[in-house]
């Protein structure tokens, strides 16, 4: 994936091309991004310039806008020259969708935001994420088979499938540790969990690599190097830069929007690159733990490596754009934003496509002749938590009748196939079969 670096930023060029009063008069009309977008150099150079400009000159004065937005980091490139990201019009309102819908939203269903139900959602995200986080280094086996893998706990049989199950105990790692702060033996911990058993060198996993490990990141089209991470040496101190930068506090200066932080979080991982394989995976993991520490809770149901997967291109580049261009990681931070906010879109559309199958299932079930109203209610109560335990004295309360009575219509619906009945000691419990939806559609009561 070649990339033209962008032309140098020489204001003094400029002022000598276009007079001081010229520059002040034409800086409005020339603003950071043009339209919503954040062009790199790649980009502009493609497209005509505006009446009375050149292209260098019109790259010149879109960067002369970027310059009062930017905000430096603590992350520097090898040369010592900083990294730095602008808050753009785009970032912003980004920011603020993903304030009011990953931190909480009101009309999310009930079993999304009871944290006694959510864990079936949560389960399946981890899952999908798992998969798609895997495929994106290269493991292939089908999402079937993969999720039936992990609900079963079947021991994986090849190296991809061994690559899914360590990204899917990695993201238990991150809601285990999501409340702690981050540290360098912690990120080689988490490392460890995403490249058991899966690496060529065995003492690879959790920890730096070393000097005669040449580590570069190559183009799987091109075969050219498109990153040369930091040596080897200078990972120790650079590791522990991005655990202070992860750490800060909010109200530490300059002021970096946590999901901003998140990002640029997993871009230093990704950059530094120090691990011998799985800095991706790693990167990917770190952002979700950032995101679930600054409570943005709604991130466990998202599958970030899903959205990055439909638009790989656009993801790469993002990484070649910011160091062909002065280390602005606004580009990356803009990629992901867009990467989270489509993330949020697909789980919002999913959660509503489930909310309607369950009000069609209840209407359908609604027909049935074969079972009594307090069954029809039972059901319609289990399609919504279905991984609550019912027993016969919260059925016989809930409907004020007797023992009996309760009894008999729990039991009926075993009959039906409709629950399962276990034991605890003495007490007699009922869960819903697993593929209940199916199960009432495929026996329709009689009309």
């Amino acid at each position: 994936m070649a990339i033209k670096a962008a032309p140098p930023f020489d204001l003094e060029q400029l002022g000598a091309r276009l007079p001081g009063a010229n520059i002040a008069q034409v800086k409005g009309v020339f603003s950071a991004e043009q339209g919503t977008r954040y062009l790199h150099w790649d980009q502009l150079r493609r497209k005509p310039p505006p009446e009375g400009v050149t292209h260098h000159e019109w790259w010149q004065l879109i960067k002369l806008a970027r310059l009062p937005l930017r905000h430096h980091l603590p992350l520097r490139d090898p040369s010592s020259e900083a990294f730095t990201f602008g808050m753009t019009d785009t970032v912003q309102r980004h920011v603020h969708e993903i304030d009011r819908d990953a931190s909480g939203r009101i009309e999310l269903p009930e079993d999304v935001t009871n944290k006694a139900t959510r864990d079936r959602y949560i389960v399946s995200s981890l899952i999908e994420e798992a998969i798609r986080s895997s495929q994106l280094e290269g493991a292939s086996t089908t999402r079937q088979v993969a999720k039936e893998m992990i609900r079963t706990k079947r021991a994986p049989r090849t190296v991809s499938e061994r690559m899914i199950l360590n990204n899917f105990h990695a993201m238990e790692w991150v809601r285990e540790h999501s409340t702690m702060d981050l540290t360098a033996a912690r990120i080689a911990e988490l490392h460890t969990v995403v490249t058991h058993d899966t690496l060529d060198v065995a003492d690879a996993a959790g920890r730096f690599r070393r000097a005669d490990e040449d580590i570069r990141v190559i183009d799987r089209g091109t075969g050219d190097v498109v990153h040369t991470p930091p040596p080897a040496d200078l990972l120790p101190a650079r590791m522990e830069d991005l655990c202070n930068f992860a750490n800060a506090a909010t109200a530490s200066e300059p002021f970096v929007h946590p999901v901003v932080r998140a990002i640029l979080i997993h871009f230093w991982l990704a950059y530094d690159h120090p691990f011998v394989d799985g800095n991706g995976r790693t990167a990917r993991a770190l952002f979700y733990w950032a995101m679930l520490k600054q409570g943005y809770w709604l991130t466990e149901l998202l599958s970030i490596s899903r959205a990055i997967k439909q638009a790989r291109a656009q993801y790469d580049r993002a990484f070649l754009y910011t160091e062909t261009d002065e280390n602005d990681a606004t580009y990356f931070v803009l990629n992901q934003l867009k990467v989270l906010r489509t993330a949020i879109d697909e789980l919002f559309v999913y959660l509503r496509r489930k909310a309607q199958e369950v009000r069609d299932l209840e209407q359908q079930i609604q027909r049935r002749d074969d079972l009594n109203h307090r069954q029809l209610a039972l059901l319609g109560h289990a399609m919504r938590h279905p991984d609550e335990r019912l027993t016969i004295e919260g059925h016989q309360m809930t409907n004020r009748v007797v023992y009996q009575t309760a009894r008999t219509d729990l039991l009926g619906l075993v009959e039906h196939g409709f629950l399962e009945q276990s034991k605890l000691g003495k007490k007699m419990y009922f869960t819903p079969v697993r593929d209940l939806a199916r199960r009432l559609q495929a026996v329709p009561g009689k009309r």
